[in-house]
């Protein structure tokens, strides 16, 4: 919304009292959990309001503290919708429900993206669409300080669901962020981001009330009662708590305020809800040919991966490695496989002291009744698919870095004159596609040009400057015409240009249209093929040194000579057919793949 500079901006005016007063109590009446006594901090004495357009034309109002922070806006023509900036959120953090997102996700959130389902972690529940909501930077075990608000796409159910069906889509509408235009308004906006908060149980809400204990069967852990704020990447719970389970593990920590400590106990029973975990998914989905598999392997593949992630929170724990079996009661794997076999979850096998698993049971009942759980072997692999992807992105930001920029231009031109004029342009500039588009556009809409019977027609006939700017000499122009046709003429009647940008080089704009570089195999000398490169000193590229690349890399003989009726255009020629080599020869210097043309006419050649 405000990820470009403000269209328009009013001068500010000092608020009366008495629409300070109605300012605040619409505050009070928009957010409940504001206290009457903190108006006066979100609303205060001196408070200043200042009319806008945002880039898009929209209008709105903004609210200034006296010092010139923006506290509360408005956007839309009429809307009395409060909406908070990041400036009085920082005051009053949890002031909206919360969603959070990775850091890398942030930049894209100031550069004016929505968020989409794939980037939540952690949300506040019961959120319903076009609800208004706070963005932050997740963190573990905390909460971190809002970076944006937004307007809920769609509703918390939703994001759990995401969780089984890996539901797209955008999940929030952002409508202001830290650092955008809106922000850039205040005189604090160099200030130092908070602090993350952390993150209690009262941050959420929950019906239940907590029971007295969880049962022996229940003593596998379960998400505690924060676990409402729902995760995404398995650190918290997405699902709904159980009655009498998640409650009671909690109430320690809300007593004391930190997490709980992590017993032998509570060791054995995460290791035997992995182990059920486990069972229930990954090792009953193998062939019966995978068993006997060694314990070594049925431990380090199979039930570590399968260890609960909510633990990682519900124990204030920064890593899995203390949910590791040298700190449970069994002290040891065999110890712990023994058991489990002895409950019918497993059958082992010892031989000269090695054991072996030979069978698991998921028909049992305790697999059949367990809790399923978000798995630290899921996060593992979220986080290496977010590693990917984030490195992908690096090379292909990289490979943009590099790369040599084209860009197609058209100068008014001719019969087109008139019609830039018309328009209000400036017939000394280049223009885009995109510019072109825009400039038509808003012309046929300003004049009314649409043909009222089919809108995909144009009333070309009805306007002189435009009848001339798509007309072709020796032809009638036609009283209507289809918009995409329009568009067409008008660019062919314009003037072509071309401009090359590359790193470290000057922008090149030239008068013509830039052809790609041709790169054919051709015969020559008999039946020896040779591959000819033509048209690459536009891009910079000089023959001799392409030449001696090609020498290497193709391992071949190479040559250049001048290009046959052009003097000043070269031609290298590298023996044998080498399409390939040369493409990513070029490519490697930044050559935009588009903007290479290739042929093999050998085999025509010898028929």
């Amino acid at each position: 919304m405000f990820k470009k500079p403000l269209a328009e901006l009013k001068t500010s005016a000092p608020l009366r009292s008495s629409d300070r007063r109605k300012l605040k109590q619409r505050v009070l009446q928009s957010f409940p959990a504001i206290q009457p006594e903190e108006g006066d901090t979100l609303v205060p004495d001196g408070l200043q309001a200042q009319k806008y357009s945002t880039h898009l034309e929209e209008p709105g109002v903004v609210y200034l503290s006296p010092e010139g922070d923006p506290l509360w806006f408005t956007i839309g023509k009429g809307s009395d919708d409060l909406i908070p900036t990041v400036y009085t959120l920082w005051k009053r953090p949890d002031l909206l429900p919360f969603l959070s997102t990775p850091a890398p996700v942030v930049p894209k959130l100031v550069n004016g993206a929505d968020l989409m389902i794939p980037g939540v972690v952690q949300h506040s529940p019961a959120l319903v669409p076009d609800q208004l909501v706070s963005v932050t930077q997740y963190h573990r075990g905390a909460i971190g300080p809002p970076l944006a608000v937004g307007r809920m796409a769609v509703s918390s159910d939703t994001l759990r669901s995401a969780e089984e069906t890996d539901v797209k889509g955008k999940a929030v509408y952002t409508l202001h962020t830290w650092k955008d235009a809106l922000w850039e308004l205040g005189v604090s906006k160099k200030a130092d981001v908070p602090a993350p908060r952390e993150l209690k149980s009262e941050a959420t809400s929950t019906d239940s009330e907590p029971s007295d204990g969880p049962t022996e069967e229940d003593k596998a852990p379960v998400p505690p009662k924060n676990a409402d704020v729902a995760g995404r990447d398995g650190s918290l719970n997405c699902s709904e708590p159980q009655a009498g389970q998640a409650e009671s593990a909690e109430a320690p920590a809300q007593e004391s305020g930190s997490t709980a400590k992590l017993t032998a106990e509570d060791v054995s029973s995460l290791l035997r809800s992995a182990l059920l975990q486990a069972i229930a998914t990954t090792l009953s989905a193998l062939p019966p040919s995978s068993f006997p598999m060694a314990a070594s392997t049925f431990w380090s593949a199979y039930v570590l991966p399968a260890r609960s992630a909510y633990a990682l929170d519900m124990y204030g724990l920064p890593d899995a490695n203390s949910i590791d079996v040298k700190h449970s009661t069994f002290k040891n794997v065999k110890m712990f496989l023994k058991a489990s076999a002895k409950e019918g979850l497993i059958k082992l096998k010892e031989t000269k002291g090695d054991v072996m698993v030979t069978a698991v049971y998921p028909q049992h009942p305790d697999v059949a009744s367990r809790h399923p759980h978000r798995t630290i072997g899921d996060l593992e692999a979220k986080a290496k698919k977010a590693e990917d992807r984030e490195q992908r992105e690096r090379e292909a930001e990289e490979k943009r870095k590099g790369e040599i920029q084209v860009a197609e231009l058209w100068k008014p031109f001719g019969t087109t004159v008139p019609f830039f004029v018309a328009a209000g342009k400036d017939t000394s500039d280049l223009y885009s596609i995109a510019d072109i588009k825009a400039i038509t556009s808003d012309y046929i809409a300003s004049r009314n040009l649409v043909n009222s019977n089919d809108q995909q027609y144009i009333n070309v006939g009805s306007d002189q400057a435009l009848a001339g700017a798509v007309s072709v000499k020796g032809e009638d122009t036609p009283e209507f015409m289809k918009r995409d046709e329009v568009l067409k003429r008008v660019r062919a009647n314009m003037q072509t240009w071309h401009e090359i940008k590359a790193e470290g080089r000057d922008v090149v704009r030239k008068k013509g249209e830039l052809k790609p570089i041709s790169v054919v195999v051709k015969i020559r000398q008999g039946r020896k093929a040779c591959t000819l490169i033509t048209g690459f000193e536009p891009f910079g590229l000089q023959a001799d040194d392409l030449a001696e690349e090609l020498r290497k890399a193709c391992a071949s003989s190479t040559s250049v000579s001048p290009l046959h009726g052009k003097p000043n255009a070269l031609e290298v020629m590298v023996q044998g057919k080498q399409i390939k080599a040369v493409t990513d020869l070029l490519v490697g210097h930044g050559v935009p793949k588009r903007w290479i043309e290739s042929s093999d006419q050998s085999s025509s050649k010898k028929k």
